[in-house]
């Protein structure tokens, strides 16, 4: 009796097998993918060379220090996704059936976005205490890149990615305001000019951030450019440094509560400001949301609004 390929695979691949192939191509490389599934490294590399073996062609390939997928390899992890996919779905339809929301909820912001999100998430939980979220705080670069490889259920950011095939959900607002020292000459002054601003001290985070990149655009259409006085990796670094008086910065108001409620900041009034860009919660377009990240981006965009304004200004 000839044994299909088709029955072949069915008896020798797993779907534990599919899950730690998928989380080695998405985390691109064997001891993130161990991490993630509490699993040993070696664990981990056995099963993916099974897999090929049951495949019977390799997977995965090395170029210089970079993990790639071969053809063969690309399409076994998108039939995998799919086939996990469904088990999900298939599991979610079962827990429903109790009228529970539970199981994990994976979210990535930028780190603008750390200042309201636990507050959100929190009130989530609350409601919902089944629910085991993971929130995942990093820069722009990174948080694109874990779009891309569909790491997270849901991210929250303030650009959306043209480049990408996204879904974009706007929930609240994104105030950005000029902040400097109190003690700064500009605070007694009215109606300041964006080339006023251009002569000063800016302070401004990396290069490719959400908050740098709607910045410079807003100048640039004046005909000015910003030469960075300092570049600092993150908004709590450049909060110190504006209130140390090393210069003035635009940033957001939702990161600002407790240095404006104590003084130590000052906002100034320029013309044209305050600017109002939106939040966003991404996904690719397409993906399958878990039960618990539907219901959280049903709440975001249910209460997410009301929620911020009733937190302190």
């Amino acid at each position: 009796m000839t044994v299909s390929a088709t029955d072949r695979l069915i008896r020798h691949v797993t779907l534990r097998q599919l899950q730690i192939f998928e989380a080695v191509v998405r985390l691109r490389g064997y001891t993130r993918a161990a991490q993630e599934l509490h699993l040993s490294q070696p664990t981990v590399s056995m099963q993916v060379k099974k897999l090929a073996e049951a495949i019977g062609s390799p997977l995965l390939e090395k170029v210089g220090s970079t993990l790639h997928t071969t053809a063969v390899g690309a399409e076994v992890c998108r039939s995998a996704r799919e086939i996990l996919d469904n088990m999900t779905a298939l599991g979610e339809a079962a827990m429903s059936l109790d009228g529970v929301i539970k199981g994990p909820l994976r979210i990535a912001v930028i780190t603008t976005a750390k200042y309201f999100m636990p507050h959100l998430l929190g009130v989530f939980v609350q409601r919902h205490p089944q629910v085991k979220p993971v929130l995942k705080v990093t820069n722009r670069s990174r948080v694109l890149e874990r779009l891309k490889s569909n790491e997270d259920d849901l991210l929250i950011m303030g650009q959306v990615p043209v480049e990408m095939d996204v879904e974009a959900h706007p929930f609240i607002d994104n105030e950005l305001v000029v902040v400097a020292s109190p003690d700064h000459p500009l605070t007694k002054c009215r109606d300041i000019t964006l080339e006023q601003l251009s002569r000063e001290r800016f302070l401004m985070r990396e290069a490719g951030s959400g908050t740098r990149l709607a910045i410079e655009r807003l100048f640039a259409e004046q005909d000015l450019e910003i030469q960075p006085y300092m570049e600092l990796g993150s908004s709590e670094a450049i909060k110190q440094a504006v209130m140390a008086g090393l210069g003035i910065s635009v940033l957001s108001r939702h990161n600002l509560r407790l240095e404006l409620a104590g003084e130590h900041i000052a906002i100034l009034d320029v013309a044209g400001f305050p600017l109002f860009y939106r939040w966003y919660a991404v996904h690719l377009k397409g993906k399958k949301l878990p039960l618990a990240c539907r219901a959280f981006l049903e709440f975001l965009l249910r209460e997410g609004k009301d929620m911020m304004a009733a937190l302190p200004r």
